[in-house]
């Protein structure tokens, strides 16, 4: 079965390509994927797989049914763009300014529509029913996931599956893990306020640029004096603003003799336990707290949670991972392979039913395709959709 799997996995490949590339040169963002969504939709119909299009909000379900099946599995895509400029040379390149298909959702639209025709023609070996999940703004919180499931997307559902490309490893590996796979990622927005003046009397202002930067340099000591060396956690400073400087041009024309009365400052923590995210989220605010008390300073911390972890299941990690061994060899399986820090709003179909969450092999050295996800130069070797629609199919058809 494997290898008819994979002929047909070929067979489909071109038509494959041209779509990916299609949505991909017409990048949507967020809920707004309407001409995305009319593609899922519109190559379920032509299966005669019966579809529901406006789940959560913009998103589509087809259900391919099997007479006496007694178990449902879903398999999710998601549809979004990145608000991010393309930077590549290729021909297919987004025509649409400021949006990107720059994390690959393009290609997991793509390869579920490939993985419904091939379980269509194989629609008399299935013994499962299977769901097909297309998702949109996975990118933005609140996310998409959500919405989906409010709106019965994993109703009568026993298992759900999602893939995702990932360029830091080569076409024809798979990777993936027990338990935590991706992490809890939230963002944090702090005003620190002070009082300016003019730099030649510091002693007359409260400085929040030194505050600042004491606290840029102090939080590191949150994750390397409060959390166990053993659990996972970063915090990252992404932004920090002060001033009255044109940030695109450099310093030119800023007042270099003014302390400025405030500064932003932006950025991440990153958790695979609820707990250490909770104790990280704490300490971050006294530490500001102290600091700015210290020195007669003011602040406001706005922090967002984000995406709950993504966790992946047993019995469901198993059969991904038999799978995915059948299919490239032991030498091209990477399991476990290490939880990664960023985040995914599967991680909301993991709370409610078993999962297991499989990255795609995407990257090749030889063609220059490298660049990880979300840079504006990220593409894929469009190979890996051979593999990423062969995992699927295979898993609907244990």
């Amino acid at each position: 079965m494997k290898d008819q799997i994979f002929e047909q996995c070929h067979r489909h490949f071109n038509d494959i390509v041209a779509i990916r590339r299609d949505i991909h040169q017409y990048p949507e963002l967020g809920f707004d994927v309407h001409r995305t969504a009319g593609i899922a939709a519109d190559a379920l119909q032509a299966l005669e797989i019966p579809v529901k299009t406006g789940i959560g909000r913009t998103g589509v379900v087809g259900d391919l049914e099997v007479p006496g099946a007694t178990k449902r599995i879903a398999l999710r895509a998601d549809m979004d763009a990145l608000p991010i400029q393309e930077l590549t040379d290729v021909p297919y390149k987004s025509k649409i300014d400021g949006k990107a298909h720059l994390c690959g959702h393009d290609a997991h639209t793509a390869m579920l529509i490939g993985t419904a025709r091939i379980l269509s023609e194989f629609r008399s070996s299935l013994k499962t029913h299977v769901r097909f999940i297309f998702q949109p703004s996975e990118e933005a919180l609140p996310g998409g996931a959500p919405a989906m499931i409010a709106d019965g997307a994993l109703e009568d559902v026993d298992e759900i599956y999602g893939i995702h490309v990932f360029p830091l490893y080569t076409v024809g590996e798979y990777a993936t893990c027990s338990g935590p796979m991706l992490a809890q990622s939230d963002t944090f927005q702090i005003t620190l306020t002070g009082t300016g003046g003019h730099a030649a009397f510091p002693h007359l202002t409260v400085d929040p640029i030194v505050i600042s930067a004491q606290f840029v340099t102090a939080l590191q000591s949150i994750i390397a004096r409060n959390v166990n060396p053993l659990d996972s956690a970063v915090v990252s400073v992404t932004q920090f603003h002060g001033g009255d400087a044109n940030l695109q041009n450099g310093l030119t024309g800023a007042a270099l003799n003014v302390i400025p009365p405030k500064v932003l400052i932006g950025g991440t923590v990153r958790t695979l336990q609820k707990a250490v995210q909770t104790r990280v989220r704490g300490q971050l605010e006294r530490l500001l707290a102290g600091l700015a008390d210290a020195h007669n300073a003011t602040y406001t911390f706005d922090y967002q949670e984000g995406y709950p972890v993504t966790y992946n299941h047993e019995p469901c990690v198993s059969t991904a991972v038999s799978t995915a061994r059948g299919l490239v060899g032991e030498n091209n399986l990477i399991f476990p392979v290490l939880p990664i820090l960023g985040g995914e709003d599967f991680g909301y179909y993991s709370q409610k039913i078993p999962a297991c969450f499989v990255m795609v092999g995407a990257g090749n050295e030889e063609k220059g395709i490298v660049n990880m996800c979300h840079h504006p130069q990220f593409d894929i070797d469009e190979t890996c959709m051979i593999y990423g629609m062969a995992l699927l199919t295979n898993l609907a058809m244990l």
